[in-house]
């Protein structure tokens, strides 16, 4: 596929039927220490993307992309497969590799088994159509970014066996699996999760799938999460050592840890030491760093603020996973820009602290040791206390688990279960001496006659060895299904039409920001009208921050564009290419090209006009251009002045103060005294800055404008162009 195609996603759901994962098990990220790319060199990197879309800031280094080592997550949530798939391959050249799509497979919210549903209880839905969709799309995009990709759902509720055989059969590599998350916050029977979890972790372990656990649930649900955390140690140990028990490799078992706390706490020094103590307690298992959710509002700055730290603790004690959790998690169904928003966060995070042991420490002695041996030492009594009470589900059913207080502090309100109740009390039943499963990847007792070898062998194999014997059920509703929803979109997925989209295709879904000058109810409310007046539909404020009670409220304003736009009917401008470098040198060399550049008007700023034309940054000087700097704060009539004074070819000015438009009344004061000196046809004129665009620019009279992303290169290939195009023109 070339990177500017589309995903084929009618394609992709062509033959399903037919189409068979070409690998199982989970894939690592290949380290590259000491790893050279532009100019640094790299302690905590692996191998680079074929394809990808680097940090915005990679444009100053050379358009690098560098990898951190360790897994990145994008949680894909839209509840349509058919839309996930392309926000799949946007989160892949972002540079995530483990692609949780947690709303394929939402058993953990059915009392039964469903299959073949489009969308299932509360919006969820689980087919193996989805499943294998997704494998197969996946498949596609890891070839275009030349790295695996693993593709991860949830492996519980009472349909959790079922599920994992699915996996299995169709290629999934990590899964959550957590009989404690059923027991507790799906009541579950305990005795059928513990059985079920058994049953699943098996098949998990036969098809080499990753699994990650739910203790990070507890720190989420309790009131107050930074006092679970000796919990939470328990809780890890308990599904760890059942996940080896049953036959999972220690090295598949990923922690699912999350920073119980969070900023205006003092967040470093509570969640520091316990990703310490976890780490010392389970040094043989893998570290999957989720970012926090609990403390998530509508704020997307301060969830990027939380996510940041979060990413510095996963530096400091090695995390070998780094989840990410979308900005906009607390106010609306991510939406996809946020999903690669929440990516880029980690890559960013992660790169910037490179190496960081490498030049500092972890104390050994002090606070931080002191708390880690504290968060362990309760965890060994709270672990003591079960075993006293009568086992794991004694414990739970009288409420040691999600406690709010620190242990052994008790507050009374944490989850207690009946081990006798629950769903799917009373559905485990002793197998007879006779039973006997002709399947692969079976948990327990299994009468498996002396002539097989392997017990599916009784049929010629199982689905896990023969996938063409699966049963490949296609959508079961005749109304909402994959077919009709893309026939619904399919002008807003053609080139035809365009509409704007952040969930769904075509589902025209826009935000603005705004400031109104009063309080928060009556800023609401005016949001809400304009939104209104603009022709939106289905508005809603999705966020409201009082700058001050009476001087005015900031808001975020989501609504639904009702029309589509005609690519046919827009102006683009035309893509002037750039001369290259070497044409540029010969030209000026022929004919020496001066330019007078300065800050104009009353701006301090020089840092950009600076990089423009010193030789030190790839500026005009490199090129062979005559400059003359005059600094920063200069008046208009003295850049003309000078101009005249040395018979430049052409002024440059820059303006980043731009209050009451001064960017456009400079501009145009140039260009107005130039006119009247009798110069302006002699010079050309060129301005800058952080809010001039070419169209600008040119309205104020000027020849051309420059704005964010500017370099040397760009100006001097206008000036030699223009100055030769005005040659031409003189000439004929």
């Amino acid at each position: 596929m070339k990177p500017n195609e589309k995903l084929n996603v009618e394609a992709i759901l062509t033959d399903l039927e037919h189409y068979h994962p070409r690998r199982r098990g989970w894939t690592w990220r290949k380290p590259l220490p000491e790893q050279e790319m532009g100019p640094f060199v790299y302690k905590q990197t692996s191998q680079p993307l074929t394809h990808s879309i680097p940090l915005p800031a990679g444009k100053h280094f050379g358009g690098i992309d560098p990898q951190p080592d360790c897994v990145i997550t994008s949680e894909i949530a839209s509840g349509r497969f058919e839309d996930d798939l392309r926000r799949m391959r946007m989160a892949a050249w972002h540079g995530a590799d483990h692609i949780m799509v947690i709303r394929t497979a939402g058993q953990s919210h059915f009392d039964g088994l469903i299959e073949g549903t489009p969308e299932g209880v509360g919006g969820v839905p689980i087919s193996r159509k989805q499943v294998r969709a997704t494998r197969k799309a996946l498949d596609i995009i890891e070839d275009e970014v030349g790295r695996p990709i693993n593709f991860h759902s949830y492996v519980s509720g009472v349909a959790g066996p079922e599920v994992a055989v699915l996996f299995a059969e169709e290629g999934v590599n990590g899964a959550h699996q957590d009989p404690q998350y059923n027991v507790l916050y799906r009541n579950v029977n305990m005795l059928r999760s513990f059985v079920d979890a058994a049953v699943a972790k098996q098949l998990m372990a036969f098809a080499d799938i990753a699994q990650i656990d739910g203790a990070h649930n507890a720190n989420a649900t309790a009131r107050e999460g930074w006092k679970v955390m000796p919990e939470l140690l328990v809780q890890h140990a308990i599904n760890s050592a059942y996940s080896v028990r049953v036959g999972m490799a220690k090295s598949n078992i990923c922690l699912s840890t999350v920073p119980p706390t969070a900023s205006p706490g003092p967040a470093l020094r509570y969640d520091l030491p316990y990703a310490v103590a976890l780490r010392e307690l389970f040094s043989e298992y893998r570290m999957r760093a989720q970012m926090n959710t609990k403390y998530i509002d509508s704020d997307t700055r301060e969830a990027i603020v939380t996510h940041t730290l979060n990413a510095l603790i996963s530096r400091l004690t090695s995390a070998d996973i780094q989840s990410t959790i979308t900005p906009d998690e607390g106010r609306n169904v991510p939406w996809h820009y946020n999903s690669i928003s929440a990516v880029n966060t980690a890559k960013q995070a992660l790169l910037a602290l490179d190496g960081l042991l490498d030049v500092v420490e972890l104390k050994q002695e002090g606070p931080l040791r002191e708390r880690a041996r504290e968060i362990k030492e309760r965890a060994v009594l709270f672990m003591e206390e079960i075993l006293a009470a009568g086992g794991y589900f004694a414990a739970v059913s009288q409420g040691f688990f999600v406690d709010s207080g620190q242990y052994p502090e008790r507050n009374g309100d944490g989850i207690a279960r009946d081990p006798q109740g629950g769903v799917g009390a009373d559905t485990v039943a002793p197998r007879d001496p006779d039973y006997f499963a002709p399947v692969c990847a079976h948990f327990g007792y299994n009468n498996v006659p002396d002539s097989l070898t392997s017990p599916c062998d009784a049929l010629g194999g199982c689905t896990l060895c023969h996938p063409e014997k699966i049963a490949y059920i296609d959508e079961l509703d005749p109304e909402d299904n994959v077919t009709k929803r893309m026939e619904e979109t399919k002008a807003a997925r053609s080139a035809d039409w365009l509409m704007p989209e952040v969930e769904w295709a075509g589902d025209g879904m826009i935000n603005i920001q705004v400031f109104f000058p009063t309080d928060v109810r009556t800023a609401e409310a005016a949001a809400l009208a304009m939104a209104n007046r603009f022709g939106l539909t289905d508005c809603e404020v999705i966020h409201r921050q009082v700058m001050q009670p009476a001087e005015g409220t900031y808001l975020e304003v989501k609504g639904r564009v009702p029309f589509m736009v005609d690519p046919a009917t827009l102006v683009i401008p035309e893509v002037v290419p750039l001369l290259s470098e070497e044409a540029i040198r010969q030209d000026i060399a022929a004919r020496p090209l001066k330019v007078v550049a300065a800050t104009i008007g009353e701006d301090e700023h020089s840092v950009g006009m600076r990089e423009i034309i010193d030789i030190k940054h790839g500026g005009l000087e490199g090129f062979g251009v005559k400059c003359f700097y005059l600094g920063t704060s200069v008046p208009v009539q003295k850049v003309i002045d000078a101009a005249i004074e040395i018979d430049a070819d052409a002024i440059l000015v820059s303006t980043i103060i731009t209050h009451a438009d001064v960017h456009r009344l400079n501009m145009r004061r140039l260009h107005e005294l130039c006119i009247e000196k009798g110069v302006r046809d002699k010079l050309l004129l060129v301005g800058g800055g952080t809010q001039v665009t070419n169209e600008i620019a040119v309205e104020c009279g000027l020849d051309a404008g420059f704005g964010r992303g500017t370099k040397g290169h760009h100006v001097a290939s206008f000036l030699v162009r223009e100055r030769n195009k005005r040659i031409a023109q003189t000439n004929s």
